[in-house]
């Protein structure tokens, strides 16, 4: 992670190779979809690919051909979020050291070219969502309401991580029901255990920003927790895995899920125990690091499908 020398701490890499090998008038369009951030489109993708998981193995090769169309949905939701996000909070990022080189509030794109880019964005996300059932596609158009207010929540609430997490998980509900046409119990618990980890990992992300969000009057759980961080951390943490373990017997899953989410529960220990809410770099490498429990927890629903 570089830092712009306009700007002192950013999380933006202008070295990325998805803005590298673009040209350069396409770059900023790139940055505003967070290409330069590949960590939040896993992050939205991973509930989908567990939820298909859960419903779809062993049958690999339907169970492949889903998790590529909600790869490709990931990316195109997760960047008109970005673009919307930041075209409601462009006065805000210009106000924090960590956002204020981000495309709008630096000028390199004005609000109209990002209203087209995020309509384009979203014709992506529609075509897939004509790849699904109509009950599945149902399910993921609800979610649309939660993507649209989630940037306001910043504004008015001091757990705007709560709504994130309901809007991030939503693909664990919407995976499940574009192989079933239906929901079960364990996908519920599913989704709700990946709200709870929304909780640890953007709490720690909202940390890197909290000097500035004080200032420009941004809430997060970040400044709410912060007397206490890693007591709240580890309440969202166990709830998390106290979910998944749910999931795993309302689903009748076998032993190698349940190994697998012990070592879920041990990344978990060394996010919280070893985080140092003071350090932007630090709260940065660990928030990235969520990539690991998707990945970890998806080879546990794959497993589980091998005996």
């Amino acid at each position: 992670m570089t830092a712009d020398r306009t700007t002192g701490f950013t999380d933006i890499n202008r070295q990325h190779w998805t803005l590298r090998y673009l040209p350069p008038w396409a770059r900023p369009y790139g940055r505003l979809s967070r290409w330069d951030r590949p960590i939040g489109i896993w992050l939205l993708l991973f509930p989908c690919w567990w939820s298909l998981a859960l419903a779809a193995a062993p049958n690999w090769g339907r169970l492949a051909g889903l998790m590529a169309l909600f790869a490709l949905g990931a990316l195109a939701m997760r960047g008109m979020g970005c673009t919307w996000n930041d075209i409601l909070d462009r006065k805000v990022d210009a106000g924090v050291e960590r956002t204020r080189g981000r495309p709008l509030p630096s000028g390199e794109l004005k609000l109209h070219h990002a209203l087209i880019w995020m309509g384009l964005q979203g014709l992506v996300g529609a075509a897939v969502l004509f790849k699904l059932n109509k009950f599945a596609g149902g399910v993921a158009l609800c979610s649309l309401l939660l993507v649209a207010i989630y940037p306001a929540m910043k504004q008015i609430t001091s757990w705007p991580q709560v709504v994130l997490g309901f809007a991030f998980n939503w693909g664990a509900l919407v995976g499940y029901a574009a192989v079933t046409e239906t929901l079960s119990w364990a996908t519920v618990a599913l989704y709700f255990g990946g709200v709870a980890w929304t909780m640890v990992y953007d709490t720690i992300y909202a940390m890197q920003d909290q000097r500035d969000d004080a200032i420009v009057g941004v809430r997060s759980t970040a400044r709410r927790f912060a007397n206490a961080p890693r007591r709240w951390l580890t309440l969202f943490a166990v709830l998390a895995i106290g979910l998944w373990t749910l999931t795993g017997v309302l689903g009748a899953l076998g032993p190698g899920y349940f190994i697998l989410l012990a070592g879920v529960a041990a990344h978990f220990f060394w996010q919280i125990a070893f985080v140092r809410p003071g350090d932007p770099a630090d709260c940065l490498m660990r928030f990235k690091s969520n990539a690991q429990v998707g990945w970890l927890l998806l080879l546990a629903l794959v497993v589980d499908h091998l005996y």
